[in-house]
């Protein structure tokens, strides 16, 4: 058979039979997958991602599911502490949401750091040898890497997550592959540049640059056709799947009528999850480092091959939203509301494939702001400027180094604060249990990448703190008009507020009352709730009847979230 009918051949099989494999092995396993999620129904709980609550976890830091993928392809060198692979897994992931974790804790959404095949090798970076633990340093993009686990091991998680209605975001790199080492060749010319280094004067010096040194950056700018790299068709010749990637990349650029270039490979081999797995959204890596035309085409490609899973899994389909794309955008916060300014060129990347950015200056307006301040101008912004669109508000992430709350001192309030303010939530692993984000011994952002404190969990206090991340967690999860409805002060004193949202065949109302008296309250429900409509207080369970408009009850707590009992 001649090369290109056995290409034909294989491009008929990957249309008819989904052929995207890492081994033949894995091939087996996927073979003897339980297909018990299968039979997934539509959740009747109503899911708005514009106030959603997602868990964001490093892969490796996060649980040991699997203990034989803990040592791989040689990654044996010493490490600077905490800068090597310390065996969290998907298959932890997977354990953690069947054992309910993120269940309890309110949460519809997780986001994970890529798992994609990364470098091989370690880099010094001047903190001792560093190993690509973090997910960022691409090697293989259509790959996923060992030490996390297999191919196989993320369509179980994607399937588990969406029985559990949970949603998944993929995080993705487009912006550039990981750093060169001996056993890393840098791609060829017409696929990377490996200077100059960006000096974010304007906007070319942030896009048509390196972010640091030995970290090539795709030329994701060029339309020019490149061939594959060498090294990459030699790896994918010595694992025996050439074949079937050639042929897969004919089907996507025949179909599309893309151009081989190097962002559409790329987009290719990310989209590709989508279309086999239904992963629901990606989180995307860098946004203002690659030109907003290419966030475009990976939007449009992203929503096809959703569409494409969904209309091949309508048993699986969990809503009727489109692929959600949030991006981190560095330095953006939601005083810039739809722009990003490089000083020579404005960027509104909201309409360039983007539904939500990482708010970064949250944790300055959490620490600025009254809750009232705070909740009325997070509401007005998110209602105008922002209308159909949203942000993502965080406490503490994977290389932010001046958190809100680095000290974990005001751990509750950072709870009610992150949890109450309008907007997707997102809980960096570790905020709800205090784990530490002082690590002796460490250099830079590893001190906030450590092991997950499963350990700590037998401990009162932890136990106290969790159980109030819980209580608001999934009051969120459960009134999607926390994070996206529309806020209105109902007193100053006692605060009350309400939250409502009424968009797309949902109704929800809440009311809140928030630094209340224990025992015996009182709070004003308005016209909110009808005249002797039963209501719960999610925090403490105690039920009530408005009469005359308000709501009197007596709790040990000072918090108290109402809505209409069930």
């Amino acid at each position: 058979m001649n090369n290109f009918a056995r290409i034909t051949l294989f491009a008929l099989m990957c249309v008819l039979f989904a052929c995207k494999s890492d081994s033949k092995k894995e091939k087996k396993e996927q073979e003897n997958v339980s297909d018990t999620a299968s039979t997934t129904k539509k959740k009747s709980e109503p899911f708005i991602w514009e106030g959603a609550n997602v868990y964001f976890l490093l892969t490796d830091r996060f649980n040991n599911g699997d203990t034989e993928n803990d040592v791989v392809l040689e990654r044996t060198k010493e490490t600077g502490k905490l800068r090597g692979f310390q065996g969290g897994d998907i298959k932890g992931i997977i354990q953690k949401i069947e054992e309910g974790y993120f269940k309890d804790l309110g949460i519809n959404a997780i986001w994970f750091t890529p798992v994609v095949e990364q470098i091989h090798d370690s880099v010094d970076e001047g903190t001792g040898n560093t190993y690509a633990f973090h997910g960022y340093w691409a090697k293989d993009w259509t790959k996923i890497d060992p030490n996390y686990g297999t191919y196989n091991d993320l369509k179980q998680l994607v399937k588990i997550a969406h029985n559990n209605g949970i949603r998944i975001l993929m995080d993705v790199v487009l912006n550039h592959t990981g750093p060169v080492t001996d056993k890393d060749p840098v791609w060829p010319d017409n696929w990377v540049r490996t200077e100059p280094q960006c000096t974010y004067k304007d906007y070319n010096s942030a896009t048509v640059c390196t972010l640091v040194k030995n970290l090539p950056d795709v030329k994701t700018e060029s339309n020019e056709e490149v061939e594959l790299p060498k090294a990459l068709i030699d790896k994918w010749t010595s694992e025996g799947r050439l074949e079937i990637e050639l042929a897969e990349l004919d089907i996507f650029f025949t179909k599309t009528g893309l151009k081989r270039s190097p962002k559409n490979y790329i987009i290719k081999w990310l989209t590709d999850y989508v279309r086999e797995l239904g992963i629901d959204g990606y989180r995307v890596d860098t946004v203002k480092h690659v030109e907003e035309d290419a966030w475009k085409a990976l939007e449009e490609q992203a929503k096809v091959a959703f569409a494409e899973w969904k209309s091949k899994h309508p048993n699986e389909v969990l809503d009727d939203n489109e692929f959600y794309i949030l991006g981190e955008l560095y330095g953006y916060g939601i005083d810039s509301k739809r722009y990003y300014d490089f000083g020579d060129k404005k960027v509104d990347y909201f309409a360039h494939g983007f539904d939500n950015m990482i708010n970064f200056q949250f944790k300055y307006d959490a620490k600025q702001l009254d809750y009232e301040t705070l909740f009325s101008k997070y509401s007005t912004i998110l209602s105008t400027s922002l209308i159909g669109k949203g942000v993502m508000n965080y406490i503490s992430s994977h290389d932010d180094g001046d958190p809100f709350d680095k000290e974990r001192s005001k751990t509750y309030e950072s709870a009610t604060k992150l949890l109450l303010t309008p907007g997707i939530s997102q809980i960096y692993y570790g905020d709800e249990t205090a784990r530490s984000l002082i690590i002796e011994e460490t250099e830079g952002d590893a001190t906030l990448r450590s092991n997950m404190n499963w350990d700590a969990m037998e401990d009162e206090a932890t136990k106290s703190l969790l159980t109030h991340w819980q209580k608001l967690g999934t009051f969120r999860k459960e009134h999607p008009s926390v994070g996206a409805g529309k806020h209105k002060m109902i007193s100053n004193a006692p605060y009350v507020f309400s939250r409502t949202y009424k968009q797309n065949g949902i109704s929800d109302m809440v009311v809140v009352g928030l630094e209340l008296p224990k025992g015996e309250k009182t709070l004003m429900t308005n016209t909110l709730f009808a005249e002797g409509t039963a209501v719960i207080d999610h925090y403490s369970g105690i039920e009530a009847k408005v009469t005359d408009g308000k709501v009197t009850l007596s709790t040990d707590e000072n918090i108290v979230l109402l809505a209409k009992k069930k």
